[in-house]
């Protein structure tokens, strides 16, 4: 009997897959760093949101307090601020809504919106987020367990792996000139912010795109309305 995967459950696979080898790349430098493995391993369940964790480690490992590590963190993870409200409809109701609202991340978002279907985008939010909370994990733990036989993981060129990831899943939803205008408008205000500013929060000023964008269409529906 062969069983068939449609495109959209093996693309999750696929992207689960990527996140655990970047997890392999980040508990080998966590490692390295002097890092204890049971720090990002814990973080990998209890945060799940892989870019505050790089952050915290990094703090850490510079000499950072735990305390300044954790509200590098927060800051960052201030995006699923947002992210809430475009999915509130996937992540379930009552009990399951706190685990539904723990599985939130990048891909999983990126993915329950690029459905057409309300079922749909449910589907795709509970196996990609319940599939980077097993792959993210373990690949961490492996990188940390066999950190000392990958002496420079960078050199491997993973920290480029999960930037394009995330391009990779935002490019198909950007499907009107509005979009398009919003993304390169929050784009350009990260990157021109970002000698600036702590980290985290050239993404979170990328987000006043939407309030420029939202102006313009309702400006331009006025302007049809009149004509």
């Amino acid at each position: 009997m062969v069983f068939k995967i449609d495109k959209v459950t093996r693309s999750i696979l696929l992207v689960c897959l990527i996140d655990g080898i970047v997890g392999v790349s980040f508990g080998a430098s966590a490692v390295n760093l002097g890092v204890e493995l049971w720090i990002p391993f814990v973080l990998s369940i209890v945060v799940l949101a892989g870019a505050s964790e790089f952050l915290f480690v990094s703090v850490l490992a510079a000499g950072g307090s735990p305390f300044t590590a954790a509200l590098a963190g927060l800051l960052v993870n201030a995006r699923h601020l947002p992210f809430g409200v475009s999915v509130k409809n996937e992540v379930g109701a009552g009990k399951q809504r706190l685990l539904g609202c723990h599985l939130m991340n990048d891909e999983s978002v990126a993915f329950a919106l690029a459905q057409s279907s309300r079922k749909e985008r449910r589907r795709a939010y509970w196996l990609c987020g319940l599939g980077i909370i097993v792959c993210w994990p373990l690949g961490i733990l492996v990188g940390g367990l066999f950190g000392d036989l990958i002496t420079h993981p960078e050199s491997f060129g993973l920290d480029a792996l999960f930037p394009s990831l995330i391009l990779a899943l935002v490019l198909p939803n950007l499907s009107t000139i509005n979009k398009k205008v919003t993304a390169l408008f929050g784009a350009l205000i990260a990157l021109l912010t970002t000698p600036f500013l702590p980290v985290g929060l050239p993404v979170l000023l990328s987000s006043l795109a939407l309030f420029f964008t939202t102006k313009r269409v309702k400006a331009d529906t006025k302007k049809s309305e009149r004509a």
